[in-house]
């Protein structure tokens, strides 16, 4: 997220808080999308972290970009952390461990999305081949310790990190070592968010597989083929994971809000200071019986940036993030969102997405996302392989983008951008499956090679 919240309008009752959610609700013919992709830098001599500080370190890289862009920067206390756009509406922040994230403006469909991402990923270059920065697309870092990675000058990573040791084994892996991709669609009404929310829900571990490219801890086989995801089951639990109860009758905003309600927070931030409230719910803070903040009540800001912090596989703001991904190399990245804007912007194809997975349990939901990380494709559900699932999928996403019709300047439909899955699933493997191969072949038992193939 590239910046906090600001909206400093006192919370009366729980009715604004499902009222901000209902806000979100747009005519069909206002859908937008969104893409956010991280990349992971690192110096184009030696591949090692890029520091904040210093001439040739993230914060000069900010620098530069502002000169460049000429977006508003994002201060904290004397640190550049991010630049937004304020005519369009795109942004760049830091992940904890300095991964450079951009977030995309919302655009009307994949052709902007993927021009969007040239022109961003130029503009880096221009500014960060001087400096000696290059940037990895993959899930995860592949070479480096944690005790390598530099920590960015964020008040809400300081807390974050303090905090994730206490609630799950990895969540600092989370933080510092992961990259991911995001697709952020818009619903019509309350029903049209419950029924994309449970179609992405229920096929976020398709996704997975087919951008899973997080094979390596430390330069060596860690025996999944999304670390990434597997990481993500054992973070912070509390505010992750499937929500079963998505897919349970009554589900709506109130049954959302009252989850997010009892999620733990991590802080409040007033001016420029991040208060530690880690672990107390922002109901109780709502109730005025948080004990760092005694008597106060939320604000609407604290509520947006609370919600910043709730990470399940698919995540309700005013649209819905798709969250299942890891990172990947430029040319897959708009493929996240031809993916899903086929499978949920399309009638169609969105009841023959229900179809398939409503009878689904949701153990069996869990399953699949368990085994997902480790077998990728063989992973089953009932009596089927994920394969069969994901290859299925395409079929739905290919006939929704065909339907929606969105044309580029050359006549060609949104389809194409489903090419690279297309190979994916011609080859009937992972792309960390391939990279294994190259481990085990070209690439001589080292991951150095991949500072080369999966660079931006």
């Amino acid at each position: 997220m590239a910046r906090d919240q600001i909206d400093m309008t006192p919370l009366q009752s729980r009715d604004e808080l499902v009222a901000w959610f209902e806000a979100g609700c747009k005519d069909p013919s206002e859908f937008r999308m969104g893409t956010e992709h991280e990349k992971t830098p690192f110096t184009l001599e030696g591949h090692r972290p890029v520091p904040y500080e210093g001439a040739r370190g993230i914060g000069a890289l900010l620098e530069g970009m502002k000169l460049l862009l000429g977006w508003e920067p994002i201060m904290e206390k004397g640190n550049i952390i991010g630049l937004y756009d304020v005519t369009g509406g795109g942004a760049i922040s830091l992940e904890p461990g300095g991964q450079f994230e951009l977030s995309g403006a919302p655009v009307e469909n994949v052709h902007q999305t993927q021009s969007e991402l040239m022109a961003h990923l130029a503009q880096v270059r221009e500014i960060a081949t001087p400096l000696g920065i290059g940037f990895l697309g993959l899930g995860m870092t592949p070479s480096w310790s944690r005790a390598d990675i530099p920590v960015m000058p964020k008040g809400r990573y300081k807390i974050m990190t303090n905090y994730m040791p206490k609630v799950g084994q990895y969540g600092l892996d989370m933080m510092y070592r992961t990259c991911t991709v995001q697709t952020n669609l818009d619903f019509s009404s309350e029903a049209d968010m419950v029924k994309k929310l449970r179609v992405s829900l229920a096929l976020q571990p398709v996704a997975t597989a087919l951008f899973a490219n997080s094979p390596f801890t430390e330069g060596k086989p860690n025996g999944f083929l999304s670390f990434r995801s597997e990481i993500w089951r054992d973070t912070d639990n509390a505010r992750s994971g499937m929500m079963p109860w998505a897919f349970e009758d009554g589900m709506g905003f109130e049954r959302y809000v009252d989850y997010a309600l009892d999620v733990p927070m991590y802080f409040v931030k007033r001016d420029e200071d991040y208060i530690d409230v880690s672990g107390s719910s922002f109901r109780a803070f709502f109730d005025g019986r948080n004990n760092n903040l005694p008597g106060e009540r939320p604000t609407l800001s604290d509520w947006a940036n609370h919600l910043s912090t709730i990470f399940p596989e698919v995540r309700l703001k005013r649209y819905l993030e798709m969250r299942g991904s890891d990172g990947g190399p430029w040319g897959r990245l708009p493929a996240l969102s031809a993916f899903w804007a086929g499978l949920l912007y399309d009638d169609v194809s969105l009841d023959a997405a229900w179809d398939l997975v409503k009878h689904w349990t949701a153990h069996e939901r869990q399953a699949l996302r368990d085994d997902v990380p480790r077998f990728g494709f063989k992973a089953r559900i009932k009596d089927r392989y994920l394969f069969e699932i994901a290859k299925e999928c395409l079929v739905l996403a290919h006939a929704g983008l065909r339907r929606r019709g969105r044309i580029d300047q050359l006549g060609r439909d949104e389809t194409r951008h489903l090419e690279p899955l297309d190979r994916i699933i011609d080859s009937g493997r992972t792309p960390a499956e391939e990279m294994l191969e190259k481990f085990n072949g070209a690439w001589n038992g080292s991951v150095e090679p991949a500072y080369a193939e999966y660079a931006f």
